[in-house]
C-alpha cells in the first residue's frame, strides 16, 4: 500500500527491553513503522505483544531502549522520545491516537455517553459538534444514528455491536494512529468477519485523505491476516523473529513461523 510520505516514521523502537522480576518479556526489540502502514503484531501467548503495545501507549516504561513516536500536533509530525514527555505532553500526543481495547472498555451509560466523553474531556468540543461527530462515527461502522440508539444502554448491545461502538469511539477522535488489541476475540465468525472488513475499510478510506491513518493490530486471528494482508511482525522469545509482507509470512517454512501460523485458529479461540 502506498504511504503518504515515503520517509515519514510513525514509530521508531530501538533496543527495547522489559522484564517483570525474573520474567524477561522483551529482549531487544527494534521496529521502524511508517505513517500510513497497516501492521499486525503476532506471536504466541507471553511473547510480549501486549507489553510492547503498552510501552508504545506510554502505560508502562521500558527497562532499556528507546521509543520515538510521531507528534502529529506539530508541523511535519517530528519524532519525539516518549521518556522525555511530561504528562501533559503525553495527553496531547494521545489526542491523535485511537485505541480499541480487547474487552472494548466501554463506559457505563449510553452509546452517546461513550462517544461524548473523549470529545468533551480531551478535545473540549461543544455539544452540537459532538452529536454530529457521534452520528458520523456510528454511520461509519454501520450502527444506527437514531436518537433511540444513541440513548441505548451499552449493556444492551450484542458483542458485535459493542465492538463496533468501540471502533466508532476511536474513530470519533479522527486519529492519525489507531491501535486494535485482539479486535475479534470472543466474536462469532460473522461478527468477526464484519470487524475485519471494517478495520480494512477504515484504513483504506483514510489513505485517500490528507492525513492517512497508521493501523497497528495485535491479533491471533488468521482470518484477519488473510483478509487484510498487513505487514507482519512476529515476536518470539522477546525478539522480532519475522518482519515482512503477509505473503512471505504465509509461505514461510520456518520451524517457528509454520507451526504458529497453522495453530492460529486454535489460539484465536483461547486467551491472547
Amino acid at each position: 500500500m502506498a504511504l503518504h510520505k515515503q520517509n515519514a516514521r510513525e514509530f521508531l523502537v530501538k533496543g527495547l527491553h522489559k522484564a517483570f522480576g525474573a520474567n524477561v518479556v522483551l529482549q531487544g526489540i527494534d521496529l521502524d513503522i511508517r505513517q500510513g502502514e497497516l501492521v499486525a503484531i503476532v506471536g504466541g501467548s507471553g511473547c510480549g505483544k501486549t507489553v510492547l503495545l503498552n510501552i508504545i501507549l506510554g502505560q508502562i516504561n521500558a527497562d532499556k531502549g528507546q521509543v520515538q513516536v510521531a507528534d502529529h500536533g506539530k508541523d511535519q509530525a517530528p519524532l519525539v522520545d516518549l521518556i522525555q514527555l511530561s504528562t501533559t505532553q503525553m495527553d496531547q500526543l494521545h489526542t491523535h491516537w485511537g485505541v480499541v481495547f480487547q474487552a472494548n472498555a466501554l463506559f457505563s451509560g449510553s452509546v452517546f455517553d461513550n462517544i461524548q466523553v473523549w470529545l468533551d474531556e480531551i478535545k473540549h468540543l461543544k455539544s452540537g459538534e459532538i452529536l454530529a461527530i457521534a452520528k458520523r462515527s456510528l454511520a461509519a461502522v454501520a450502527l444506527p444514528v437514531t436518537d433511540d440508539f444513541l440513548g441505548r444502554d451499552v449493556n444492551e448491545l450484542s458483542g458485535g455491536m459493542a465492538k463496533r461502538l468501540a471502533v466508532a469511539r476511536a474513530l470519533s477522535m479522527a486519529p492519525n494512529v489507531i491501535f486494535y488489541d485482539e479486535p475479534t476475540t470472543g466474536l462469532d465468525p460473522t461478527s468477526a468477519g464484519q470487524i475485519q472488513d471494517l478495520i480494512l475499510a477504515t484504513h483504506e478510506q483514510a489513505q485517500h485523505q490528507d492525513k492517512p491513518q497508521t493501523t497497528f493490530i495485535i491479533t491471533h486471528d488468521k482470518d484477519l491476516l488473510n483478509r487484510l494482508e498487513p505487514r507482519i511482525i512476529m515476536l518470539h522469545q522477546g525478539k522480532v523473529f519475522f518482519d515482512g509482507a503477509f505473503e512471505d509470512f504465509f509461505k514461510s517454512t520456518s520451524a517457528i513461523v509454520r507451526p504458529y501460523f497453522d495453530r492460529m485458529p486454535v489460539l484465536h479461540s483461547g486467551a491472547a
